[in-house]
């Protein structure tokens, strides 16, 4: 195997430097670019992501440099050759601190004559004086750190006496208690009868390469986690102002608060499978007057606060709407031309109904969604949906309304798309549907919605879900 024997000397002069001079020009064109967009980025220490970048370029632009270097290096003659004496050696010029890998330095250890050749850059390498001897394999663990050693001693047994090549890295300890990381590469030289007569190796400095390369590590860890905790803040607020704003109450809730119990409605919101942050589901409850209560489901799209704040503003409109008199069609009309003035479009789905007690009818309407499920008996159905597009979607096309007289003993299902895992449309229904032998017998709507989670709530879900059940009590 023959030995490269000083990996700074360049066996001969590359043909033209043309070729060369082509190469480092489009180097250091691309450095200036590279410099340019890096003078651009804020230096904004308070910023994860900022200091994740700018180290990055940081790295890109050592990497350029050394790049340039060694290109330079091709055009230059060849330096002395290590085996020349110490006073005819001279001192290479020093490289730039801000180098990545600096110049790499070469030796070779003969096993049958004890000589040693090492390049003029490895002296400087491994921080000793070029006035003084190479060292040998046995003397080379002197320079470096303690723990190390056994990473050395092991690379060189390896290679010795198994023939394996060399590709590893050690830490060196320098006259100024300076500490450099060295990588070393190398192959043993065999003999005619198989067995190693020399060890050749390559090694170079990748301090400063491993110093930008853990720059570039923590700050993009510090990244994460500034993202991780920024995306828990967003939760935690998205939680406290669905929270604040869905109906404060747990179990069944009857309408009217006082006098005889005529409705009994209960709801529950099902969380997704996995961790995903929280959409814009929501379900509502509310009492108008002695004779009247709003029910209503929805979802706007969008997750996190953007969607929570999203159905405050919704909620608050289809209260304070439902309250001054405003029938289910001409409310949802109104939603329309709302969501077509906030600053960040979204489209929305919804169902208002408006039961009243003393008549027991209820009057509803939809805006892109499941229609309400009315169980009667053992059995069940969709209402008959009027007209309706997704609020945000059409403006001005205007939302119908149906009527449906009830009976005492009656259940109305209200539910968001997504209830029923895997299944969507007329398959949710289908799924839901079946349900009503379970809803039979007066059971109360907290008992139906119980029934709902316990036959969907394990199912595979990518979004939240919500149902709600009214029951005429009387």
């Amino acid at each position: 195997m023959p030995s490269p024997l000083s990996a700074d000397r360049p066996a001969a002069r590359p043909p033209g430097g043309a070729p060369v001079d082509a190469l480092i020009s489009q180097t250091r064109r691309l450095k200036g670019e590279v410099d340019a967009v890096r003078r651009d980025t804020p230096a904004d220490a308070g910023d994860p992501r900022e200091r994740w970048r700018r180290a990055l370029y940081d790295l890109a632009m050592h990497q350029l440099d050394d790049l340039d270097e060694h290109l330079a290096q091709l055009r230059e003659d060849p330096p002395p050759a290590p085996g020349a004496s110490a006073e005819e050696l001279p001192a290479p010029p020093a490289p730039p601190r801000a180098s990545l890998l600096s110049r790499v330095g070469s030796a070779e250890w003969d096993l049958l004559t004890d000589e040693v050749s090492w390049s003029g850059e490895l002296y400087r390498i491994l921080g000793r004086d070029p006035a003084a001897p190479p060292l040998t394999l046995d003397e080379l663990p002197s320079l470096v750190l303690d723990e190390d050693r056994p990473r050395l001693t092991e690379m060189v047994t390896g290679c010795l006496v198994d023939g394996r090549p060399i590709d590893g890295e050690f830490r060196v300890v320098h006259a100024d208690d300076d500490i450099r990381t060295v990588h070393m590469m190398g192959e043993p030289v065999l003999g005619a009868d198989g067995s190693t007569v020399s060890m050749w190796a390559v090694l170079r400095d990748v301090s400063e390469l491993r110093r930008c390369r853990r720059a570039v590590s923590e700050t993009r860890d510090s990244l994460h986690r500034h993202r991780h905790a920024a995306a828990r803040s967003e939760h935690r607020l998205a939680v406290e102002l669905q929270e604040a704003v869905l109906p404060a109450w747990h179990g069944s809730l009857r309408f009217p608060r006082r006098g005889p119990r005529a409705l009994d409605v209960a709801a529950a919101q099902l969380p997704p499978t996995a961790q995903a942050s929280l959409g814009g589901g929501w379900y509502d409850a509310l009492e108008l007057s002695a004779d009247a209560t709003l029910l209503g489901v929805g979802e706007l799209t969008g997750h996190g606060v953007t969607a929570a704040s999203g159905v405050a503003m919704l909620l608050g409109a289809v209260r304070g709407m439902a309250l001054s008199g405003t029938a289910p069609g001409p409310l949802l009309d109104c939603l329309d031309r709302l969501l077509g003035t906030t600053a960040q479009p979204a489209l929305a789905g919804a169902v208002c109904l408006r039961y009243r007690h003393d008549t027991r009818t209820a009057v509803w309407a939809r805006a892109g969604h499941p229609a309400p499920l009315l169980y009667r008996g053992r059995t069940g159905r969709a209402l008959e949906a009027p007209q309706g597009a997704p609020l945000g979607a059409a403006p001005g096309s205007g939302h119908g309304q149906a009527e449906e007289t009830l009976e005492v003993g009656d259940l109305l299902l209200l539910h968001t798309d997504g209830l029923v895992p895997g299944h969507t449309g007329a398959a949710a229904v289908h799924r839901l549907l079946a349900l009503a032998p379970r809803f039979a017998g007066g059971r109360s709507a907290q008992t139906c919605v119980q029934e709902v989670v316990r036959e969907f709530g394990a199912g595979e879900r990518a979004e939240h879900a919500c149902v709600l059940v009214a029951r005429i009590a009387s």
